[in-house]
């Protein structure tokens, strides 16, 4: 079976390796071309555009690469038509994928879509689209499915990929880790400022405004895939902070504490049970769209997956130096870290069990092989 995979940013990226790994272990004679990263490069297949070179956050810095976008959109169709797949995979990207999904479906093409929009957060008329374009829509977070079913569609809930994920690496002893990246014996509160320049650049130097108040904590930023090390080397002045590329869950596994740009990680951070603060700042004119069209009442995936505040969110102008050391205090606190644990653990079950990646490859082979 011919597949074409379509992935943008990190956590797509992730998701989309495993993916690759299960389809390729259901059909031995897979054929997958993709839009993705280094993650589903090394799982197999081909190639064909790196998400770094169409990495843009907000409504600002997308309306500024317009050209760029719509050259990617008629090249994208153009390799489509070429590869002529049995089917094309989408992987979250909404404003990417849905333009190639109209396209597609209109053009006769079989489309599935795992890990779905954010129509639930935003523009819910979405869903009309959707319910045209898309065949088959695979959903990770358990409140998506009556969303979806509330305007008339039916989708899957195949359970959240991340814990598999992470069950599934490649585990690194506390003691061979710190020595590694020279980490000593301080305990550590780590860093995760995002995977994009203009997230990392608005995040990182309020996060590191704490360093001095804790000079008994060792502070690790959490270097994205994405970016070099120069780029975070401007931010770092203190002897008490370290940087580790690419290694985001091996320094989570060992850390008391973190600060995270909300996304994808602010779950990875509660999976691996760490206290957390989630962080948001975006530009003021993308705020303010931001602020009239999205619906929800928490921005991070823990929350909104509990349906209740679990972890604090810092937002715009929420998130500076004293807010920030004020929640950082309350999670450092013993008593205030057990009821996180236990919320996290309640948070694991409602997520589902493991098996993500296989149940969507599986659906995905016998949809087509029928």
């Amino acid at each position: 079976m011919k597949y074409y995979i379509i992935a943008g940013e990190a956590s797509g990226d992730l998701h989309g390796s495993n993916l690759l790994k299960a389809l390729f272990k259901l059909d031995a004679e897979a054929d997958i071309r993709f839009w993705g990263g280094d993650l589903m490069a090394n799982a197999g297949g081909t190639l064909v555009k790196h998400y770094k070179e169409r990495a843009f956050m907000g409504f600002i810095e997308v309306i500024t690469n317009l050209n760029k976008i719509f050259k990617d959109i008629s090249f994208c169709k153009s390799d489509i038509e070429t590869f002529n797949p049995d089917v094309i995979v989408f992987i979250d990207n909404s404003g990417f994928n849905l333009r190639i999904a109209k396209w597609a479906k209109a053009a006769g093409f079989k489309t599935q879509y795992y890990i779905s929009p954010q129509v639930w957060a935003s523009r819910a008329s979405r869903v009309k689209a959707i319910k045209r374009d898309i065949d088959a829509m695979y959903v990770i977070l358990p409140f998506v499915k009556p969303f979806y079913k509330k305007h008339g569609y039916d989708v899957t809930f195949v359970g959240h990929p991340l814990i598999d994920a992470i069950a599934n690496r490649n585990q690194v002893g506390e003691f061979k880790f710190r020595e590694k990246h020279q980490l000593g014996e301080k305990p550590i509160i780590a860093l995760l400022p995002g995977s994009r320049k203009q997230e990392i650049t608005k995040m990182l130097s309020v996060m590191l405004s704490l360093v001095d108040h804790y000079p008994e904590y060792q502070f690790v930023i959490a270097g994205a895939p994405s970016q070099e090390l120069s780029f975070y080397k401007t931010f770092i002045k203190s002897s008490n902070v370290k940087f580790i590329d690419n290694k985001t869950y091996d320094l989570l596994s060992i850390s008391t504490a973190a600060l995270v740009t909300s996304g994808t990680a602010t779950l990875e951070t509660a999976l691996f049970k760490v206290p957390q603060v989630v962080c948001y700042k975006g530009s003021a004119i993308s705020y303010q769209i931001a602020k009239r069209i999205i619906t929800l009442k928490f921005i991070s995936l823990v929350n909104l997956v509990m349906d209740r505040e679990v972890v604090t969110e810092l937002i715009q102008n929420d998130f500076n130096e004293k807010r920030l050391k004020e929640e950082l205090d309350k999670i450092l606190n013993s008593e205030n870290r057990k009821k996180i644990f236990l919320d996290y653990y309640q948070l694991e079950k409602v997520l589902g069990g493991r098996g993500a990646s296989e149940k969507t490859a599986r659906l995905i082979y016998e949809s087509i092989k029928s």
